[in-house]
C-alpha cells in the first residue's frame, strides 16, 4: 500500500508553522502550538481518526490565537490533501455521532473536493479558559478550503462549553476516519461517476 503521509510547511509574517501527517497511523501525536485547548482538540483528530500528526507552530500569540489556529487548519488542510493523494478507493463519505455527558454531536465529510463549511453550533459560552470558541470556525473553514471537503458539524445538545467542543473533535476524527478508509471493493476506483473528486 502507498504511505499515505505529507510534510508541510507554511510561513507567514504572522505565523510559521510545520505538520507531519500519517493518515495509518496509531493515533501519536505531538502538539506545540502555544494554544494548549487547540492542542487538546487536535489530539482527539489524532486519537480518534487513528492518525500520527505532529504540529508546530509559532504565531504573533502576543495580539491573539485569530492567526495561529486559522493557519493551523490551512496547514493541516494542505497536508491531508497531499497525503488522501487521488482518493481513488477510498469511502469518500463519513460521519459521526459523538457523545460527551449532555453534549451530542454530529460530524458528516464528503472528501468531495469542493471547499464547503456548514457549521451550526451555539456554545453556552464565548471563552473555553482562555480560548476564545469563535476560533473553531477558523479552524475549520481554513481546513476545508485546502483540504477540498464538504463539512457538516452539528452540535444537537449541549450545556458545557468544554463537553460540545471535545464532541465536535472527536467525531471529526472518527468521520475522517471513516472517509478516508480504502475500501477493498473500491480498490483502484475513483468514488465518483464524474471520474475525479
Amino acid at each position: 500500500m502507498t504511505l499515505r503521509t505529507a510534510q508541510i510547511e507554511r510561513n507567514t509574517l504572522e505565523t510559521q508553522i510545520t505538520v507531519d501527517l500519517n493518515l495509518d497511523g496509531t493515533g501519536k501525536s505531538s502538539f506545540v502550538t502555544g494554544v494548549p485547548f487547540l492542542d487538546h482538540m487536535m489530539d482527539q483528530i489524532a486519537r480518534h481518526g487513528m492518525i500520527d500528526v505532529t504540529v508546530k507552530a509559532s504565531g504573533d500569540l502576543e495580539i491573539d490565537a485569530h492567526h495561529t489556529v486559522e493557519d493551523i487548519g490551512i496547514t493541516l488542510g494542505q497536508a491531508f490533501a497531499k497525503a488522501i493523494g487521488d482518493k481513488k478507493g477510498i469511502f469518500r463519505y463519513g460521519h459521526a455521532y459523538v457523545p460527551l455527558d449532555e453534549s451530542l454531536s454530529r460530524v458528516v465529510i464528503d472528501f468531495s473536493g469542493r471547499p464547503g463549511l456548514f457549521y451550526n453550533v451555539d456554545y453556552p459560552r464565548a471563552t473555553i479558559g482562555a480560548f476564545d470558541v469563535d476560533l473553531f470556525r477558523e479552524f475549520f473553514q481554513g481546513f476545508v478550503n485546502h483540504a477540498g471537503i464538504t463539512l457538516h458539524i452539528d452540535n444537537l445538545k449541549g450545556v458545557n462549553a468544554h463537553h460540545v467542543a471535545e464532541t465536535i473533535f472527536k467525531a471529526f476524527g472518527r468521520a475522517l476516519r471513516m472517509a478516508m478508509t480504502p475500501d477493498d471493493r473500491m480498490a483502484g476506483i475513483m468514488p465518483s461517476t464524474k471520474g475525479t473528486l
